[in-house]
């Protein structure tokens, strides 16, 4: 097949980044032929798998005179809120991107489109189309975007309702969707997510005589969890002689990079800041670390925690709304501590007088996590790219 993806954002540098560069790896592994759409800046390299064809949209140029759009409000990149766009700046994104949509569109042929976020760009696309085969990727932030304020709202609804297929990582997402957009329960398919298994293995390291290691992965953000985590640091039991945290990922904000460090300066143990981290150096962190932590408060399927229990340690993560059922369909016998969430005043933002009681219950599960034995291998073959990118052709 020739396949078209298409994301506004970056194809690098965030979760969903990610899942738009993997599948097209696991397509092109496959045989398909393939073009991308991107939103990227000037000083951006984009080199996708595959040697598969770019077309960028350059955000900072007279086109696009402001930073890349982001799902999040907080991306680990310069970025613009689409809370924050105005009709103007709507109607320069959407003419900028389907004018290179249609340049795409002309070389390839594409038998298949494959729109990530279920927001703007998508339902531009859908509209812009109505010959083409679209599917749109929900990953959560658009929900999100959604819940929280009006862009376009009446727009995007009618184009993803138009969607052939709408792909959810996990099975909470449906119902959100239908209520949301009103789109047709039937089109709604599950996706899932993978990892990619040539870099995220056992590679050793762990403990020995050195410090017990707890890791986290992702935004050094508030709505995140890393400000309750670091919280929840004191009233741990581990030993403080023989316990690190590691934060790897850029901050969302330089207010909230300097609560983190704040935060960390009190901690009974070392809290080791590494940064945004390449796959490979990721990787060989998850495999010197006996836990995995992501006590996030909105999240879809976190490629993180895969991409941990694959190289060997076990989770302690949130119990975020169909998690649990997902791991335990896709990842069987997988070592994952829930803990339950406090209530939301929003969609990510937790009522302040629980996160005391959240904090404890988050520092109690790091402890048993800590103290329990290797955990045996989980059964990851259902989370691989290509077995992901075999459901989205199914």
């Amino acid at each position: 097949m020739n396949i078209l993806h298409i994301s506004a954002q970056k194809p690098f540098g965030t979760g969903s980044g990610t899942v738009f560069t993997a599948l097209i790896g696991a397509f092109a592994a496959m045989g398909h032929r393939q073009a991308a759409v991107a939103g990227v800046v000037a000083e951006d390299r984009a080199v996708l798998p595959g040697d598969t064809p770019f077309y960028p949209v350059r955000f900072e140029t007279q086109a696009l005179p402001f930073p890349v759009a982001g799902m999040s409000d907080e991306m680990p990149y310069r970025s613009t809120r689409y809370k924050d766009m105005t009709p103007e700046m709507v109607a320069r994104f959407r003419a900028a991107f389907l004018d290179t949509v249609r340049r795409a569109v002309e070389e390839l042929d594409p038998e298949l489109i494959l729109c990530h976020h279920l927001y703007l760009l998508t339902a531009a696309v859908r509209e812009a189309f109505p010959d083409r085969r679209v599917y749109g990727i929900c990953h959560n932030t658009d929900l999100r975007q959604m819940e929280k304020h009006a862009l376009e709202r009446e727009a995007i609804c009618r184009g993803v309702r138009g969607l052939d297929r709408i792909l959810i990582l996990k099975p909470g997402q449906r119902d959100q969707i239908v209520r949301i957009y009103g789109a047709d329960p039937a089109r709604v398919r599950l996706m899932g997510v993978g990892y990619n298994g040539d870099i995220f293995r056992p590679l050793g390291g762990r403990d020995g005589d050195g410090p017990v290691r707890i890791v986290y992965a992702g935004k050094i953000a508030e709505k995140k969890g890393v400000m309750s985590l670091l919280r929840c640091l004191p009233r741990m039991a581990a030993d403080p002689e023989r316990t690190e945290l590691l934060l790897a990922g850029g901050a969302g904000n330089e207010a909230e990079a300097a609560l983190a460090r704040s935060l960390a300066e009190s901690a009974p143990f070392p809290v080791r800041f590494l940064g945004p981290l390449p796959q490979d150096a990721l990787a060989a962190a998850y495999s010197r670390s006996r836990v995995f932590v992501l006590p996030s408060f909105s999240e879809g399927v976190p490629l993180t925690l895969l991409e941990a229990l694959a190289c060997g340690a076990r989770a302690v993560v949130s119990d975020l709304p169909g998690l649990r059922q997902w791991m335990d369909t896709f990842v069987p016998g997988a070592d994952v501590g829930y803990v339950p969430l406090p209530d939301m005043d929003m969609v990510d933002e937790p009522v302040p007088e629980q996160l005391p009681a959240f904090e404890q219950r988050l520092a109690s599960a790091l402890d048993a996590a800590l103290a329990a034995g290797d955990p045996a291998p989980p059964d990851m073959s259902q989370v691989t790219w290509e077995s992901v990118a075999e459901r989205i052709l199914a």
